[in-house]
Formats: structure tokens, sequence, C-alpha cells
């Protein structure tokens, strides 16, 4: 992928299926990027709670239509991640318009995708680095057994299956990270910073020498 604009942060985005590891890895990435100086911002999506509700209650029978919150959250939210990306070296954010295309736009006609991509550029900004985590089904059953919401976990596995899939399918396109979310959390994190390679150096401090730093947003889900 191309370095950012002049005095852009750096946007790497997390993608996984529910229950991958994402925010785990996000704190931990996190932490060691702070430790060589960086400034980091971090960041989950959906941003807004109400948006973020809507789109997975209208997402169940119609894809596109929760696609649309998502993407209404992501327009509405990017003048701010502009400004991040201003303020800090890197901003680490928990999901991105990506996930709209495995989760969403996976379940549409292929037009219908190719329109909805289209929509998600438009909206946003393009993440620099994507870390995908893959889950073997195994696994994905026995974590959603242990964490299964409004479904049960057997359909949620089977549903979560086809997200996996098509989360496989923009990691070969896109030529993304593709990281062993089986791993345990150290060398999982580990694994991630030798990924992403060099990184430009840190560049902005407060007066005084401290890094800049920032806690996350209000906690989203898909």
């Amino acid at each position: 992928m191309t370095s950012p604009p002049p005095r852009a942060g750096w946007l790497i985005a997390i993608e996984g299926i529910d229950g991958a590891g994402k925010s785990t890895l996000q704190r931990a990435l996190a932490r060691g990027l702070r430790r060589r100086g960086f400034a980091v911002r971090l960041r989950r999506e959906p941003t807004d709670a109400t948006l973020g509700r809507l789109a997975q209650q209208a997402g169940v029978d119609d894809p596109w239509t929760g696609a649309v919150y998502f993407t209404v959250d992501r327009h509405l939210a990017a003048e701010r991640l502009r400004r991040d990306l201003r303020r800090y070296d890197v901003v680490l954010t928990d999901r991105s318009f990506y996930s709209t295309l495995a989760y969403q736009a996976s379940r549409l006609p292929r037009r219908e995708r190719v329109r909805l991509e289209q929509l998600q550029r438009q909206a946003t900004v393009v993440p620099d680095r994507v870390l995908l985590l893959d889950l073997p089904s195994s696994w994905m059953t026995r974590r959603l057994a242990r964490r299964a919401k409004v479904r049960g976990p057997l359909e949620r596995s089977r549903s979560l299956a086809s997200v996996a899939r098509a989360y496989l399918a923009l990691a070969r396109r896109h030529r993304w990270i593709v990281l062993d979310a089986r791993r345990p959390r150290r060398e999982l994190a580990a694994a991630a910073v030798r990924a992403l390679g060099p990184l430009p150096g840190p560049r902005r401090r407060r007066p005084g020498g401290k890094t800049l730093s920032a806690r996350a947003g209000p906690r989203g889900s898909r």
C-alpha cells in the first residue's frame, strides 16, 4: 500500500468476525506502538450507538438498509477521523467500511455490492493497512457458545462462516495482512507488529516531549 499524504497519520484497520479478538489486539498493538513513541488514537465502529443499533435491526432482513445506516455513521464521523489523522501518528480502528462489505455486501447481488463499495470509499477514509484476524469455524463455534446473543450459536456460526469467507476474499483482493486468531494474545500482537513492518517515525509531541495519546470512543458492535 502507498504511504499516506505528508503530515497525515496512518489508518490501520483491524477486521474479523465477531469474537475473533479485534479489541484485544487493538489494545495490545497500541501499547506496543506507544512504547516506541508513536502517538496513537483508538476508535471503533460504529461510532454512533443509535445508528449501529438501527443498522443491526434493519440488516437482519434487509442488508442494503443495514449497510446504509453503517455508511451514514461513517460519513458523519469522517471529519473527526481526518482530524485524528492530522493529530496522531497512528489511528487504530476496530472495524472499518470493510466490515460492511463482509457482513452486508456479501448478501447482496454483485451490482449492489459494487455500488455499496463505491459509497463506502466516498463516505470515509480508506485504511492504509488492514489486519484480518482469521478464525477457523471450529473455534468460532466454541467462542460463540460463550457469548451467544439473540441467535443461537449454531445459527450464528453458520452466518459468520459465510462472513469469514467474504473477509478472506477481500484479503486476497486487497492483499491484507492475515493473522491466525487462535494464537496467544502476546504472540499475536508481536506478529502484527512484524507484519506491519516499519512505519514512519513518531512526529507529533506535546510541549515537554510527551507523546499524544487518547482513549477509544464509544464501543460499538456489528
